[in-house]
């Protein structure tokens, strides 16, 4: 006889949970209610009705969009204030009530509504303040830029450091180091290039510090980087007393790199005699940023680096060596710092003064923030930093009836309210700031 067919019992299902995608997870933690963007919107446009209705004024403001050497001459603007002052406060007001109706369905404030945001208020209050005056615009855009130079090297430095683990308080003092050192150097040789060269290496040797204590012996990161900053303040003051001062001819006039127009590009009306009449210094700065936005993300090396400052023990099991990759990069941020600290001397002021960079270092380290460690937001919040500073000079010279205490108060007022009101919620590198110990 034939065994009876046993038909198989079916297996108990257990629910499946589907598979949620990692893009929807990141779109949920990102559905966070913010609204710092349209309360600091709110407030400026307050500002603004105050002053631009308020207290308008009636002259209007001559805006030159040309220079007397331009090739291509462009006519000059005359903006009503108070018509201007009107319209740009509507505008600001319909842009607030945009952003509080993103941050309502919990979506965050467009970048581009900011960017009109500011430029929108920026039109206003020149206007306003300017009225029955003339301003050059290229002046002050250009102005603009060298402020904002020795900023941007200090946040791409800044940048590279703390996505590889490292943060870099001690970005100050790489500027300041620079600056001594390439004056020092281009004044005993006549040469310029090797004052650039000794900048890198002093914002070298300021990281080698920076590295060796935070990544080999584990000491806290932000109070080294703050030692530092003390201590090349401390010592390039004290040489600068004892020894530049009695001997400036000899050590404190180095040259300065000439101004190198690009052809065609240098004629271009407004941006021409901004971007393209500049020393080599800039054009590197040009560079620098190209190269450093690219590689974090194309290449290995980035790759490398951010794996680093994200998680460590994972790069680790990989095969890359966390300490070498910590050390070497935080070292290169260091030489690209010193750049920045060679333009004041070498392209700027003209020779070593003392604690010249005035807080530069910190600022640039809000840029790092504000820009959310990415190296093109960082520029575009380097820049607005330096527009703030030159900000207050211009206005000075057109004689505005804004207070001379605010406006030595502007840029850090700007820094204050661009990183507490505008940056929102934002995560640096995991890993950035924490000791590693293999194993």
């Amino acid at each position: 006889m034939s065994a009876p067919l046993v038909r198989p019992r079916k297996k108990a299902s257990l629910p499946v949970t589907p598979a949620v995608p990692s893009q929807v997870i990141v779109r949920e933690k990102e559905a966070i209610r913010s609204w710092k963007a349209p309360i600091a919107f709110a407030l400026f446009a307050v500002l603004a009705v105050l002053l631009f209705w308020v207290f308008g004024r009636d002259a209007g403001t001559n805006f030159r969009l040309s220079t007397d050497t331009d090739v291509i001459q462009l006519a000059a603007v005359d903006l009503p204030a108070r018509a201007t002052g009107i319209t740009v406060s509507v505008l600001l007001l319909l842009i607030t009530a945009f952003s509080f109706w993103r941050s309502i369905g919990k979506r965050p404030t467009p970048l581009w509504a900011v960017a009109v945001y500011g430029v929108l208020f920026m039109v206003g209050f020149l206007t306003w303040a300017g009225s029955g005056e003339s301003i050059l615009v290229p002046g002050l855009l250009l102005g603009a830029l060298g402020l904002s130079i020795p900023l941007i090297f200090g946040a791409m430095g800044g940048i590279i450091s703390e996505r590889v683990g490292v943060v870099n308080v001690a970005i100050e003092g790489q500027l300041l180091a620079g600056a001594f050192v390439s004056a020092v150097l281009a004044s005993v040789t006549g040469n310029a290039y090797v004052g650039l060269l000794g900048a890198m290496v002093a914002g070298m040797l300021v990281s080698f510090v920076l590295a060796t204590f935070s990544i080999k012996y584990l000491v806290d990161q932000v109070i080294v980087g703050v030692v530092l900053n003390v201590l090349v303040l401390g010592l390039t003051s004290f040489l600068y007393s004892s020894i530049l001062t009695d001997n400036s001819t000899l050590l404190n006039t180095p040259p300065r790199f000439a101004a190198i127009p690009i052809p065609l590009l240098s004629e271009i009306p407004i941006i021409g005699p901004v971007l393209f009449r500049q020393t080599l210094i800039v054009y590197l700065m040009y560079i620098i940023v190209v190269v450093v936005a690219y590689a974090l993300v194309k290449t290995k090396w980035g790759l490398r680096l951010r794996s680093v400052g994200e998680h460590p023990q994972a790069a680790d099991t990989v095969g890359i060596n966390v300490y070498l990759t910590r050390f070497w990069n935080v070292s290169l941020a260091g030489a690209i710092a010193g750049i920045g600290g060679a333009y004041f001397t070498l392209g700027s002021v003209g020779s070593f003064q003392k604690d010249m960079t005035a807080g530069a270092g910190f600022i640039a380290l809000a840029a790092v923030i504000f820009g959310r460690w990415d190296p093109i937001r960082a520029l575009l919040a380097a820049l607005l930093f330096g527009f703030a500073t030159n900000l207050q000079s211009v206005l000075a010279i057109i004689g505005s009836p804004v207070p001379s205490e605010f406006m030595l108060m502007l840029p850090y007022v700007v820094t204050i309210i661009a990183v507490a009101g505008f940056v929102g919620k934002v995560r640096g590198p995991a890993a950035s700031g924490k000791p590693y110990i293999k194993g």
